[in-house]
């Protein structure tokens, strides 16, 4: 079943009398469940794609379709992690992940009178991820990981049907950002949201998603799609495996074609 899907989109940006095409003819299918990776070079399009899906960028042509329903505005029930975990410095960690619930309906009308059963699931989400012991500490008092841990964890307390990952893991040192690939699709095994992810890290791509898909320079398009038919769950030994490897190198002998043309 077709969760997602961009029918030949492109998106125009404008600024005065200034055009600049950033995605061009966009098409591709995500089914419900599956987990996504987006590559290809720097300013490709690539954080384009996620703004048109979650509706905060209207497509100039094309149509974009998330749940059988054309998006026309930003969408509801969908969970979002960035770069920077941007959680609120002056809240714990557990009142960071609940963030969502005293905003977002139907819990927000029930999050007063059923407090308890909100820190419950915050808490079990805070444990997959190895943070039950730091559910009352500050970001202050949190190593980088450790918060895009939580930051995650905000994504998919209200259990959204779609979460959007916008590089979530590209500032962090490279043995944290492989620890928490396993975190990830340890939630994802778990929870089977239907994923987007957007990266530079071809390895991380491999290692999470179902499917990748390789864009152009910009004008951005969709130029490859690739199957990543490796079992799972994968580990970081998965990633020394000559299949895994050859899939890098195909990946990135893709890419390097669009630098080069």
């Amino acid at each position: 079943m077709t969760f997602v899907e961009l029918k030949s989109v492109s998106l125009t940006y404008r600024l005065g009398k200034e055009t600049t095409l950033a995605l061009a003819d966009g098409t591709m299918a995500i089914g419900k469940g599956e987990f996504v990776a987006v590559v290809g070079p720097s300013g490709c399009g690539k954080s384009t794609i996620m703004k048109l899906v979650t509706g905060l960028l209207p497509a100039t042509s094309g149509e974009v379709v998330v749940a059988g329903q054309r998006v026309t505005r930003p969408i509801k029930g969908v969970g979002m992690a960035f770069q920077n975990p941007t959680l609120m410095p002056w809240r714990t960690t557990i009142d960071n992940v609940l963030l969502p619930m005293e905003i977002v309906e139907p819990h927000k009308r029930r999050f007063r009178r059923h407090r308890a059963e909100y820190v419950a699931r915050a808490m079990a989400l805070l444990k997959t991820v190895g943070l039950a012991d730091f559910a009352d500490k500050f970001p202050w008092q949190l190593s980088g990981g450790m918060q895009q841990r939580s930051n995650l964890c905000r994504a998919l307390i209200h259990e959204p049907e779609l979460l959007m990952l916008d590089e979530p893991f590209g500032a962090l040192d490279a043995f944290t950002r492989e620890e928490l690939w396993g975190v990830m699709q340890a939630l994802w095994l778990e929870k089977r949201f239907t994923g987007v992810l957007v990266t530079h890290d071809l390895r991380e791509a491999v290692y999470l998603a179902d499917t990748v898909y390789v864009m152009s320079r910009r004008p951005g398009r969709i130029v490859m799609s690739r199957h990543i038919d490796l079992p799972r769950p994968r580990t970081l030994a998965s990633t020394f495996e000559p299949a895994f490897v050859d899939i890098v190198h195909e990946l990135r002998d893709r890419i390097h074609q669009e630098h080069a043309a």
